[in-house]
C-alpha cells in the first residue's frame, strides 16, 4: 500500500462520521414531524486494494469506511397492520355515527317523542268516550290525530335528509380519494427520479405512507411495493395507483340517486370511472357509508328505518279505520250510516308522508256502536284500547325503537373495539418509527468521538509524513 493510503482511510472516516452525524441531526429536527420515520446511516467497511501484479504484496488492511445508504427504520408489517386496522375502524365508525344520528332523529325514549304523540292520541279517544257530545274533546282528538300524522312525516323527511347527507359525504370522500391517489402517483414519480439519480427519497416516502394510510381510512386501500421504490395502491384487489398512473373512482346508482329510489331497492355504489365496473370497496369510511345508503334488502340502516315508518303509518291507518268504520256519528245513527275512515293515505306517496286525518269536522267522528244510542262512546273506548294491543301501533313502535337501540349499541361497541385495535397498531408503529431524542443524543456523541478519532489519525499520519519528507537524510549533515 502507498504511504499516503492512511490519509484516505482517515478521510473516509471523517466523511462517513459527518454524514452519520447529519442523519442524527435530521432525526432530531423532525422529532415532532407527523409521519416522519427515523433514519440511520448504514456504514460499510472498504476492502483492501486489489493487487495488480502477480508478485506484488499488500498488508491486507482495508481502505476505511463509507456510507452505503440511509435506512428508514420502519417496519412494513406494522405499516400493513395499521392500514388494515384503520380500514376496519373507519368503516365501523361511519356506521356507528349514522346509527347515533338516526337515534337522535327518532328521539326515543323521550317525553316529546312519537310514543308521546301516540299516547296523547289514545288519551283523546278516552276523553271522547267519557263525553261523546263534547265538541271540544272531538276537536282535540282531530288535532292529536293530525299530530301523529305530522310526526311520522317529519321522521320520514329527517331520515331522508340524513340519507342525502350521507350520499353527499360519500361523493366528497370519493373525490378526496381521487385527489389523494393522484398525489401518491406524483410522489412515486419523484421518488423514482431521485432513486435513479442515486439520492435518498426517504422523506418523500414518509409523505407517501401518510397518504396511503389516509386512503386506507377512506376506501380500505392496501399496498404493494415495487423493486424500483414505487408503490402500487390497491382497492378491493384492483389497482388504484400503479406507479405514476391513477384510476379514477366515481359514485353511481342503479336507480335515481334519491332516498325514495333507495327505499324502492336502488343501490348506490362506487365504480371505476373508466370501465363502470364495481370497485369492490370493502373497508374504510366509504364502505361504511355505502352500507348505510344500501336498500332495505341489503340491510340499509336508513332505508330500513323508512320501511318501518311506512309500516307504522299503514298499521295506524288500518287498525284505526277498521274500528272507526263500524261506528256511528250522531247524524249517521239516525240514518243507519256508519262513519268512514278516520285516516287517509295518499297512494302516490310513501305511507309515512301520505298519512293524514280524513275527517275535517269533529261531528264526523264516529264513537257510537250500533244499537246503543247516538250518544254512546263504546267505539271510542275500543279505540283507546289499541294503546295496549300486543299487535297495535304502540307495540310495533316499541319493537322498532328497541331494535334500533340494540343495533346502535352493537355498532358503537364494534366501533370502539376496532378503534382500540387501531390505536394499538398506531402505537406499535410509532414505537418503531418515532424519534427518541435520548437515543439520538447518544448516537451523536458516538459519531462525534469517531470523528475526533479519525481527525487524530489524520494528524498522526501528517506528522509521520512530515518526518519522512522533511527530515529524512538531514541527520549527520
Amino acid at each position: 500500500m502507498s504511504t499516503f493510503s492512511g490519509l484516505g482511510t482517515a478521510l473516509s472516516s471523517l466523511i462517513a462520521q459527518r454524514q452519520a452525524l447529519e442523519v442524527s441531526g435530521q432525526n432530531v429536527a423532525n422529532a415532532n414531524t407527523v409521519g416522519y420515520t427515523r433514519q440511520r446511516a448504514a456504514l460499510g467497511s472498504l476492502p483492501a486494494a486489489t493487487v495488480p501484479s502477480m508478485f506484488s504484496t499488500t498488508d491486507g488492511v482495508g481502505q476505511g469506511t463509507t456510507v452505503t445508504g440511509f435506512e428508514r427504520l420502519g417496519d412494513v408489517f406494522l405499516d400493513a397492520r395499521l392500514r388494515n386496522e384503520t380500514s376496519g375502524a373507519a368503516r365501523l365508525a361511519a356506521i356507528a355515527t349514522e346509527y347515533k344520528t338516526l337515534e337522535t332523529t327518532i328521539g326515543e325514549p323521550s317525553k316529546t317523542g312519537f310514543s308521546a304523540d301516540l299516547s296523547d292520541f289514545w288519551s283523546a279517544w278516552s276523553e271522547v268516550a267519557g263525553s261523546p257530545n263534547a265538541a271540544s274533546s272531538r276537536a282535540v282528538l282531530l288535532e292529536r290525530g293530525t299530530a301523529v300524522a305530522d310526526r311520522l312525516a317529519t321522521l320520514y323527511q329527517d331520515t331522508a335528509t340524513q340519507w342525502d347527507q350521507a350520499l353527499t359525504t360519500t361523493k366528497a370522500l370519493v373525490t378526496q380519494v381521487n385527489t389523494t391517489a393522484a398525489n401518491v402517483a406524483d410522489l412515486n414519480t419523484r421518488i423514482l427520479s431521485i432513486t435513479n439519480a442515486g439520492g435518498s427519497a426517504n422523506e418523500l416516502m414518509d409523505q407517501r405512507d401518510l397518504l396511503v394510510t389516509e386512503l386506507s381510512g377512506l376506501v380500505g386501500a392496501s399496498t404493494r411495493t415495487n423493486a424500483d421504490g414505487t408503490m402500487d395502491v390497491l382497492v378491493g384487489g384492483n389497482t388504484l395507483v400503479s406507479g405514476s398512473k391513477v384510476s379514477q373512482l366515481t359514485v353511481a346508482a342503479s336507480s335515481p340517486a334519491s332516498f325514495q329510489g333507495a327505499v324502492d331497492g336502488g343501490a348506490v355504489s362506487v365504480v371505476w370511472a373508466e370501465s363502470g365496473h364495481p370497485s369492490g370497496i370493502d373497508g374504510g369510511r366509504v364502505a361504511g357509508l355505502l352500507s348505510v345508503l344500501a336498500p332495505p334488502s341489503s340491510g340499509g340502516v336508513l332505508t330500513g328505518s323508512a320501511v318501518q315508518l311506512n309500516s307504522m303509518a299503514t298499521t295506524i291507518a288500518t287498525q284505526v279505520n277498521a274500528i272507526h268504520s263500524t261506528a256511528y256519528t250522531e247524524a249517521g245513527y239516525e240514518t243507519g250510516t256508519t262513519a268512514g275512515d278516520f285516516f287517509a293515505i295518499d297512494a302516490s306517496r310513501p305511507a309515512a308522508l301520505g298519512l293524514s286525518v280524513a275527517i275535517t269536522d269533529p261531528k264526523d267522528i264516529g264513537v257510537a256502536a250500533g244499537g246503543k244510542g247516538p250518544v254512546d262512546g263504546s267505539i271510542a273506548t275500543q279505540m283507546a284500547k289499541l294503546a295496549h294491543a300486543t299487535d297495535g301501533p304502540d307495540a310495533q313502535w316499541s319493537a322498532f325503537v328497541v331494535d334500533l337501540g340494540v343495533k346502535s349499541a352493537s355498532a358503537t361497541s364494534r366501533a370502539t373495539v376496532a378503534e382500540a385495535a387501531r390505536s394499538t397498531a398506531s402505537a406499535a408503529q410509532l414505537a418503531q418509527t418515532s424519534v427518541d431524542t435520548d437515543e439520538e443524543t447518544v448516537n451523536m456523541l458516538a459519531f462525534q468521538r469517531a470523528y475526533e478519532g479519525a481527525a487524530r489519525v489524520l494528524t498522526a499520519i501528517d506528522e509521520m509524513l512530515d518526518t519522512l519528507i522533511n527530515r529524512t537524510g538531514v541527520v549527520g549533515r
